[in-house]
Formats: structure tokens, C-alpha cells, sequence
């Protein structure tokens, strides 16, 4: 059911959220040392039954340097491609490269980001994470959430801010024409790495999580934003260290950085990224963002209808005639 405002009002929800002053000095020191750390990427024809489309099996440098697993799949031959990047949801990793056609097949080329140290989930992911983090909350929203230096969150950003860096270095790619793309957690990634990168040319961030954390962990009972709820019920006197640590992940702060064409989706009876949280960071685009609201969706939105939309809408992107 609708548990949240009406749409009239959410469609103008743009909330204050706290954003720390050394923001943009903490993701600028960031990106310098891990663009610095790790060696080379390494591609090689990846070992799978497709015959209509290019795969390879890649590993590139992201945080720290540490090596973070893809898939970079392609129509064979092409040359300067439309890129798209993708990241996924809580708890997956990239999976099986016949599980992700559909943009490959759509003419473009396509990086399916591994996310570290999930993949456990569904999915099944192939890159840990070698951090540690002091007591968390199982699930990874709250590991090292104490301090922005060491929260787990602050290495994946990183790493999809390098996946951009990985595709921009194929030589089939077009770099005028790289979006970054996800759903759910790689819904915020895609915001993130909008924000933070500065060659990313579209972004599509369908329910996204990560947006306006405060608010979420006060209204919706579900996971995994009640991880952080269970953490604090136990570590009492951590409140204001996890706010201000999140506060450096969170989707309207990125959202505020993003220069570029972006489109949102949003599900009105969603409980996992309630649609104020999401409406949060679309409001507080520089630039209105395309909006697809699914009234009668909960979290997996507008699933296959929203990936065909959004073909279209990159489409127009590409032509100058994006609506």
C-alpha cells in the first residue's frame, strides 16, 4: 500500500540533508590515491557458450588498488560504442555473463561491475573485500560506519568511479558516450559515480538506495536500511559519527554534483527505497531529471518496462532529444 507522502507533494519533497564541508576534499583525496595504487587492468576472452557477442573477463584496480572483477561484453567489432556501466543490487555480485545480454545486444557496450565482498546473496560474485571494518550489523551498510575513511561504502563508490575509468580506456568506446546505470544499490552507485566523474554522460538510477539515509531509516522497517536501526540500537552514543559518515555516500548529496542528463524511477508502494528518499535526490538535481513513477510497484519497480524505457531514453540522450 502507499506508506508514504502523496505524489503532488512528493514530486516538490527537497529536504535539507546535512552534507559535511570537507565533501568534496574527502572523495577528490579518495580518487587520487586509488587512481595512483594497483597495477594494470587485465581483459581476456571470457570462458562462456555465446557465439552473437564479445565477452571478456576483466580486472581492474578500484580502491586501494585492489582488484575488482567485470564482465565487458559487446557486439563483436564494434567500434565507438555507446558504453553503458552497470552496478547492481544489495547483496549480488555480476554473475554469469549470459545473464546480462540485453544491453550488449541493444548495440551497446556494456561493463557489469562485481561488487566486493557481496555476491552471497544472489548473483554470486567473484571479488572480496579485504578491509576490515570493527563491529558491524550483518550485511555491509554498517561496516566501518563510524568513521568515513573506513566505511565499506567509501571503497565501492571508489570502485565504480575506476569501472568508468576501465571503459574509457577501451579502445571500442566512444567516451562522449559513457552512462553509468543500476538498480537499487547500483541505483546509488550510478548517482555516485555521476557525481564524481567527470567524463560520465548520462545517468540512470532506477529505486535507487542510499538517498536521504536519515529519513529512510525512520520510516520503513525493511532491510537493509534497518541494519543501520539495529546498529544504533546497540552502539547508543553512535548516532551523530554514523549520520555524518553516511552523509558521505548519500544520493542527495550526489545528486547535487550531477551535471549531466539523469533519469530516475521511482515504485509508490516501495519499502525498501521509499519514494520520499528517492524523490529527495531527484529534486535536488541541478537539472530536472526524467522521472518514471510505477504507482502500483514496490521495489523491483518498473523492471523490464523500465529497461526498454530507458534504451529510448539514452537514445535521446545520444540525439539531443532526451524527454
Amino acid at each position: 500500500m502507499h506508506t508514504d507522502l502523496p505524489l503532488e507533494q512528493l514530486r516538490s519533497y527537497r529536504p535539507t540533508v546535512a552534507e559535511p564541508e570537507d565533501f568534496d576534499a574527502f572523495w577528490a583525496a579518495t580518487l587520487d590515491q586509488s587512481r595512483s595504487a594497483g597495477g594494470p587492468p587485465r581483459a581476456e576472452p571470457a570462458d562462456t557458450p555465446l557465439t552473437t557477442l564479445a565477452v571478456d573477463d576483466v580486472t581492474f584496480p578500484g580502491f586501494g588498488g585492489d582488484p575488482v572483477r567485470a564482465w565487458w561484453l559487446r557486439p563483436p567489432g564494434a567500434q565507438r560504442l555507446p558504453c553503458v556501466v552497470e552496478f547492481v543490487g544489495y547483496g549480488g555480485g555480476r554473475g554469469l555473463a549470459h545473464d546480462r545480454l540485453a544491453w550488449a545486444s541493444a548495440g551497446f557496450g556494456h561493463l557489469v561491475m562485481d561488487t566486493r565482498g557481496q555476491g552471497s546473496t544472489w548473483g554470486g560474485g567473484d571479488t572480496p573485500d579485504p578491509h576490515g571494518a570493527g563491529p558491524s550489523y550483518p550485511g555491509v551498510l554498517t561496516r566501518g560506519v563510524e568513521a568515513p575513511q573506513d566505511y565499506y561504502y567509501r571503497r565501492l563508490v571508489t570502485d565504480a568511479v575506476r569501472a568508468v575509468d576501465y571503459v574509457l580506456t577501451r579502445p571500442e568506446v566512444d567516451p562522449e558516450r559513457v552512462a553509468v546505470a543500476g538498480t537499487s544499490q547500483g541505483g546509488g552507485l550510478a548517482l555516485a559515480a555521476g557525481a564524481l566523474h567527470e567524463q560520465v554522460a548520462a545517468v540512470i538510477a532506477d529505486v535507487p538506495f542510499l538517498c536521504h539515509i536519515e529519513r529512510a531509516m525512520s520510516i520503513t522497517d525493511s532491510f537493509p536500511y534497518q541494519e543501520l536501526v539495529a546498529y544504533l540500537a546497540v552502539h547508543r552514543g553512535a548516532e551523530e559519527r554514523v549520520l555524518r559518515t553516511v552523509s558521505y555516500v548519500d544520493g542527495v548529496n550526489m545528486a547535487r554534483r550531477i551535471t549531466v542528463p539523469t533519469q530516475v524511477s521511482v515504485a509508490l508502494m516501495d519499502p525498501t527505497c521509499p519514494p520520499s528518499t528517492v524523490f529527495a535526490a531527484a529534486n535536488h538535481l541541478p537539472s530536472p531529471p526524467t522521472v518514471e513513477v510505477y504507482p502500483y510497484n514496490r521495489h523491483e519497480g518498473g523492471g523490464s518496462c523500465q529497461w526498454e524505457r530507458s534504451v529510448r531514453w539514452l537514445g535521446g540522450v545520444w540525439s539531443g532529444d532526451a524527454r
